[in-house]
């Protein structure tokens, strides 16, 4: 039912704020769990109030013997004042800009009063405290577990609150159950209808932590069924073979080792994992089952060699391969670089970006729907419908944690429709249906650990070595105080036509004033340095940005400013040195694609971390850089990643491609376990092809597809593609 005919307390308040939260019906708001619970269950009395340090949180049972409002004299502030009592003495409490309290709140009223305190004399202020009348009911806000709630302008705790009690009174318990009976006992869970109810108002630790496991076994079932349910659907589809003899395979291996040798200069060859992950990809591509095999590889391990590799196996049959990019400036430096390595091979590559001119467009298209172009690289753009594929045999994602499942399939589905079909007589599958392989590709690992739960719909490639003769980035923290050294050694790399990247957060998110920051950066060292300094930014239109770093790869600017964008799609072997300020405010992940930058070429590379906490100011962020100082290994950072995070994302858990889970946390062991035994369920509960077996699981379906768990089950990334 929709909030706004829901009748529930503060309607249409709900219906207004609850859309930034994505709250449009009772289900959603039954489904916004807390994010924290504050236990306010311990009763004190006012006496006792006294000897609590000041700043504590404390709960009481108090008469209202006074209530009165008061105006500020600074910003002329409306203050409302009660007098609070009991049998051991008085407090007092005060709620600023909230005169609604005046009328909520009366002399003589019992109340349940929660809140933080501040020691004035021998009288104890409770500064804005939460309170519940004490009238025989369960209390929302204070004297017991509260729940602590995500919230947007216009929608207060209290509200919420309120709200969501009375959607559990109307609807919670009732919520109707949908795994099977004999799976709850097996795992010893809550039936769901009480699982909500104690989520949101638990009446012990015991019953919340009860309702959580839960809700967290309910998220893995969801993300293990919709793996499992992939797989096996996408081993029963067909896909057309793609068959290599062994002197092909070798004679592309070759060109794409001479591509490279001209552009580093030196001569090269592949490491041990490149071609392994060549020669799995030749056999997955030889199989009559499309391919579906994740790359992962650390920064500048040669991933986009080893695509190149995949799609010039492909496009020398005559088919068509296609490498789809989240941004236009990755795919503006993949159709150079996959170009550079496919050119000794007389293969072209075909761009396709939002950005290309409508007769460039046309042209794009033009050459993609006629199979002229065999090798196209794009964006999004690859998406619409416009776009027709005469024979798709490999899409290849790059940053695949930036795509959902729905639009990985929209590309495969523009396999069909191959012009000529197959010759009179041929037996395999049609290609007017078959689905393309496909490869996808991350630069951010996921740890081992989550590797064994999360990868039950892939085939998996890693890519550990560093390609030869590349030398090891030296990393080093430094405080603001010593960034005079810094900008000396950056202008004696400029001397030698070295060049410099200076990376600067953003600084509030809410903001959102990034670009301002790089600008004011690059006016200072253009002054400091008296060098020509470049800026780029999330701002600029593509054109700009593409000049800026053009410029920059050139040699024109030897210093370039700029956001995160600077973390993909620039390749610039002369680049050495990687500034990166306020490097506190990076993740690992984060801070080791940006050092990843650098180290290209022949030339000793750094990558400096500015920042000026301690160990005791942010212990967090301070092991983050003696961890990114200490380790130059992506896969063994992640590992490390996982090591530090108590709660919250984990480097190649965010960036994985795995859906949002709120409840379930794949860094807990229990709950890796939960995983685990999810996976075992989610075997059996599906059948051959990849659907939930029997009529008895039609609440599950339905749950799946339309309820709470959808998002998960259905693979979209978290925060959107």
């Amino acid at each position: 039912m929709p909030l706004g005919e829901s009748g529930l307390p503060a309607e249409a308040t709900l219906r207004r704020a609850g859309r930034r939260l994505d709250l449009r019906t009772v289900r959603d708001l039954l489904f916004h769990l807390p994010r924290r619970y504050e236990d306010r269950r311990e009763m004190h009395t006012i006496a006792e109030l006294r000897d609590l340090p000041d700043g504590a949180t404390a709960s009481v049972r108090v008469v209202v013997r006074s209530i009165h409002v008061e105006q500020t004299w600074r910003r002329r502030v409306q203050v409302t004042k009660a007098v609070l009592g009991d049998e051991t003495g008085e407090a007092e409490a005060t709620w600023f800009g909230r005169r609604f309290i005046e009328k909520r709140v009366h002399a003589g009223q019992h109340l349940v009063v929660s809140g933080r305190l501040k020691q004035r004399g021998f009288s104890p202020v409770f500064d804005d405290p939460e309170f519940s009348p004490e009238d025989g009911r369960d209390p929302l806000h204070a004297g017991r577990i509260v729940p602590v709630y995500r919230l947007t302008a216009g929608l207060t705790s209290a509200r919420i609150r309120e709200a969501i009690r009375a959607a559990l009174d109307r609807a919670g318990l009732l919520y109707p159950e949908y795994l099977p009976v004999a799976l709850l006992g097996q795992e010893g869970l809550e039936g769901i209808g009480r699982a909500i109810d104690q989520v949101h108002y638990p009446a012990s630790l015991e019953d919340r932590d009860a309702a959580l496991r839960r809700l967290a076994f309910d998220e893995l079932l969801a993300l293990q069924l919709g793996m499992v349910g992939r797989r096996r659907q996408r081993g029963r589809s067909t896909s057309e073979p793609v068959v290599v003899d062994d002197a092909r395979d070798a004679a592309v291996r070759t060109a794409i080792i001479g591509a490279i040798e001209v552009t580093v200069g030196r001569p090269v060859d592949l490491t041990a994992d490149q071609s392994a992950a060549m020669t799995a990809i030749r056999g997955d591509l030889a199989r009559p089952q499309p391919m579906l095999r994740l790359l992962q590889g650390d920064v500048g391990s040669g991933k986009t060699a080893v695509a190149a590799h995949a799609l010039a196996l492909v496009a020398g049959l005559g088919r068509q391969g296609a490498l789809l990019a989240p941004t236009d400036l990755l795919a503006r430096q993949h159709a150079a670089t996959v170009g550079e390595l496919l050119a000794p091979l007389g293969l072209g590559v075909t761009l396709l970006t939002g950005s290309l001119s409508a007769d460039g467009r046309r042209k794009a298209l033009e050459a993609i729907g006629s199979g002229q172009a065999v090798v196209v690289v794009g964006t999004h753009a690859l998406f619409q419908e416009s776009v027709r594929f005469a024979d798709l045999g490999l899409a290849v994602i790059d940053e695949q944690h930036r795509f959902g499942v729905e639009q990985r399939n929209q590309l495969e589905a523009k396999a069909g429709g191959r012009i000529g079909g197959p010759t009179s007589g041929s037996a395999g599958p049609d290609p007017a249906t078959a689905a393309p392989h496909v490869l996808l590709m991350t630069a951010t690992p996921i740890p081992r650990t989550l590797g064994q739960v999360l990868y039950a719909d892939l085939d998996v490639s890693d890519l550990r070595m560093a390609p030869t003769g590349r030398l090891a980035i030296r990393t080093a923290a430094r405080a603001t105080s010593e960034l005079d050294r810094l900008w000396r050694f950056v202008a004696e790399e400029a001397a030698h036509d070295r060049r410099t990247f200076v990376v600067v957060p953003l600084i509030e998110a809410a903001e959102d004033d990034a670009a301002t920051a790089a600008e004011e950066e690059a006016v200072r060292l253009r002054d400091l340095l008296g060098l020509p300094v470049g800026l780029v930014h999330g701002r600029l239109k593509a054109a700009e940005r593409d000049a800026e770093m053009r410029r920059f790869r050139d040699g024109e600017t030897r210093v370039l400013v700029g956001t995160t964008v600077i973390e993909v799609g620039v390749d610039v072997p002369e680049a050495t040195v990687m500034v990166i300020e306020g490097a506190e405010r990076f993740g690992l992940a984060q801070l080791h694609q940006l050092r990843g930058r650098v180290g290209r070429g022949t030339e000793q590379s750094y990558c400096v971390l500015v920042s000026d906490v301690t160990a005791d100011s942010d212990p967090l962020a301070w092991a983050r850089l003696q961890a990114i100082e200490s380790l130059n290994d992506g896969f063994e950072l992640a590992e490390k990643d996982f090591e530090l995070r108590r709660e919250g994302d984990v480097l190649g858990l965010a960036q994985s491609g795995l859906p949002h889970l709120r409840v379930a946390s794949l860094q807990r062991l229990d709950h890796r376990e939960l995983a685990r035994r999810a996976r075992g369920h989610a075997e059996t509960l599906l059948d051959p092809a990849g659907e939930l077996r029997g009529a008895e699981l039609a609440p599950l379906r339905n749950e799946l597809s339309a309820g709470w768990l959808e998002p998960i089950w259905s693979g979209e990334p978290a925060g959107g593609a």
